[in-house]
């Protein structure tokens, strides 16, 4: 278990049922499926969800893929998860739902922060994996979806040279018609779900500023780390 202070032992900064293995070859499927940031530009409001995902996947797979350079500069990494993943994912449910009921007490600027340490958090995290990208593929399951669903789960595999991992997608269509992402499962557990547990105890014993406060310190020395 990696903690995120040594004041805080029980705040994680991924998910502790993941080994090191799989954590790496999820968040390394969860950033390649990098479906909502397309070009950066608005997401196409009449395609269907599994189909975004397949395509812009297959665009950062084959950028990674292609740009060597990006596996050993962290720098790029950081800037590809940022301008190709989160600007399309519904962040304030995401944040909302990983903090719990403790967001409906959080003031404006405690909101906020959170969003924005959180954010830090996962793009560290993501870009950490992506720079382990190598021969991984993608498969897809068919799609189960009514015509007038607003939330849909698109269910994928990630395949290597190891066993197939799970990864599936829970997307939410928006207002203006655009699916976005606001939770991920991989195996079975459910990544929003799993810093909810965490973040609970770190609310619990300091609160909401305790939690950003320690959020803030995983943060800082992410960044110190050498790539």
């Amino acid at each position: 278990m990696i903690t995120l202070t040594s004041q805080h032992p029980n705040l994680i900064e991924r998910p502790a049922m993941f080994n090191r293995r799989i954590f790496t070859h999820l968040a390394a499927g969860a950033a390649v499926l990098a479906l909502w940031g397309g070009q950066t530009q608005a997401l196409a409001a009449d395609e269907a969800p599994d189909a975004l995902i397949k395509r812009v996947s297959s665009e950062v797979l084959d950028t990674i893929k292609s740009d060597k350079a990006i596996a050993v500069d962290m720098t790029k990494i950081i800037a590809l998860v940022d301008s190709k993943i989160m600007p399309s994912v519904n962040f304030q449910r995401m944040t909302a739902s990983a903090v719990g009921p403790a967001w409906r007490q959080a003031t404006s600027e405690q909101q906020k922060r959170l969003q924005e340490e959180f954010k830090t958090l996962l793009i560290r995290t993501y870009s950490g994996a992506l720079s382990q990208v190598s021969d991984q593929t993608l498969s897809f399951k068919p799609l189960r979806m009514a015509a007038d669903d607003k939330e849909v789960i698109v269910r994928s595999e990630i395949r290597g040279r190891s066993d197939p991992i799970q990864l599936d997608y829970r997307l939410e269509k928006s207002g203006d018609n655009a699916w976005r992402i606001f939770n991920l499962n991989v195996m079975g557990i459910w990544l929003v779900d799993t810093y909810r547990t965490q973040f609970a105890q770190e609310i619990n014993a300091g609160g909401v500023d305790g939690l950003i406060g320690a959020l803030a310190a995983r943060n800082k020395a992410n960044a110190a780390k050498k790539v």
